[in-house]
């Protein structure tokens, strides 16, 4: 995932914070350093993370702190929230309403996956009940309107287009107008990708908007971008009203900071980012959600909906022990064997609290061989290990020498395998009984630090 290098440098960073001793100045400049190295690094914007850091110190500000106040959750929680403004401009995104044509142009850079993405929105919002279309202008790439007629049949979506008008303006005006009168409810405008220095695709873009008037504007940055993502932002800002943001790419290993940048530069929102080819892979964006995930925190209102997506929550043994606040290996045994058909496993193992920037650091073959060799491991546990906490095997050691050589993996292996279940232990056992893990999910929580 795009960004799992900042978020294990990040974390680093944060647990470097409960080795010291005493929390003075000298440790929160030091603290302070590593996040804003960590975050250049990654291309987010430099007068941005002067600015985290500006504000982190006026939050944490030691000489004023009252005594007994826990300095160490304190800077923990003030990282938390700058991370979490950076990527939040505070504008409430826009929402398409049933019953009435919600009109959504889409603008962005060559090769964003723009074309893409107008798909994966269409058929996202199919699933909810809206009758959904798309409309394609873009006369300048040959092949563009080839791509969408393509990915539109597939998904089974209406589509407007044409091989032989060549004014972009008319086929935008021609096709919002056809699905207009057919009673469509979400119009999806798929413009030619430009860039910066084109002045004649820029003057076209503000051309098609003057003339459909779309309810929203979404521009989708591709979360490669690196440095140049906030001057390029910021053009698109200046020639059109942008309401929204959708970051693609999020599947991949770039650096990623840039599109954090181009949230400040346009003061618009992100609502979805692109994980995936496919297009079922786009994602809800939420702040708190993503900044937890990004640092291993994990994301369980995510992991909730795919419980929810593949019935999970009919094992009523594993479901009664999270809301009694219980975790055994067995109930991470279970969840291991179904994790694989939640979706790409880098993306459902950000989910899992303790389980992230390794997890997200691998590929989906390399992920899936790691999951495997947790599950050969657990197969050579006796059933009263496997309904235990793990605390057995820290009692015991032999018992994960045993269990080491019956699964042919390393001593070290079984020791992770059993850090990564008591992290997610304690992290449910915080949120048990009446104010249990599925109980928060279903007012959605966004995970420890966002509570």
């Amino acid at each position: 995932m795009v960004l799992a290098d900042l978020g294990k440098r990040l974390n680093s960073a944060l647990q470097s914070l409960s080795k010291e001793p005493v929390i003075d100045q000298k440790v929160l400049d030091a603290i302070l350093k590593d996040v804003c190295s960590a975050l250049l690094e990654s291309d987010v914007n430099v007068k941005l993370v002067m600015q985290l850091r500006k504000n982190i110190k006026e939050i944490v500000n030691l000489d004023d702190l009252a005594q007994g106040v826990n300095k160490r959750r304190l800077i923990q929680k003030a990282i938390f929230d700058e991370l979490c403004r950076l990527v939040d401009p505070g504008v409430k995104p826009f929402q398409p309403k049933k019953g009435r044509a919600n009109v959504i142009m889409f603008v962005g850079l060559q090769g964003s996956g723009k074309t893409t993405t107008c798909t994966k929105l269409a058929v996202h919002y199919q699933k909810k009940g809206f009758k959904t279309c798309l409309v394609c202008t873009d006369t300048f790439r040959a092949g563009a309107f080839d791509q969408l007629k393509q990915n539109a049949t597939k998904a089974q979506i209406p589509y407007y287009g044409s091989y032989t008008e060549t004014d972009p303006v008319q086929l935008a005006l021609d096709g919002v107008q056809k699905f207009k009168r057919d009673a469509f409810e979400l119009i999806i405008v798929d413009t030619s990708g430009r860039h910066m220095q084109e002045t004649e695709l820029f003057e076209e873009m503000k051309q098609i908007s003057a003339a459909v008037v779309p309810d929203n504007i979404v521009f989708v940055m591709d979360g490669a971008i690196g440095q140049a993502a906030e001057a390029q932002a910021r053009a698109f800002k200046e020639t059109v009203a942008i309401g929204s943001i959708v970051i693609t790419k999020m599947d991949g290993h770039a650096k990623g900071g840039g599109a954090i940048s181009a949230v400040a530069a346009t003061g618009s929102p992100i609502v979805f980012l692109g994980v995936g080819e496919h297009i079922h892979d786009l994602e809800d964006f939420e702040a708190r959600r993503f900044v937890g995930k990004m640092m291993g925190m994990g994301d369980l209102t995510g992991l909730s909906q795919a419980i929810q997506d593949m019935n999970l929550d009919k094992n009523t043994q594993m479901m009664k022990n999270l809301e009694q606040g219980v975790f055994t290996l067995r109930d991470m045994y279970e969840q291991l064997q179904t994790i694989s058909s939640m979706g790409p496993l880098s993306k459902v193992m950000g989910m899992i609290p303790g389980m992230g920037p390794d997890m997200l650091q691998m590929g989906d073959t390399q992920g899936a061989d790691r999951l495997k060799k947790m599950m050969c491991v657990m197969d050579s546990m006796t059933d009263a290990e496997l309904d235990s906490d793990g605390k057995i095997f820290y009692q015991q050691k032999t018992r994960i020498y045993r269990v080491a050589r019956g699964s042919g993996a390393m001593v070290r292996e079984v020791e992770e395998l059993l850090a990564q279940s008591k992290r997610f232990a304690e992290f449910v056992k915080t949120m048990g009984g009446n104010k249990g893990l599925l109980n928060s999910m279903g007012k959605g929580g966004h995970g420890a630090m966002g509570r």
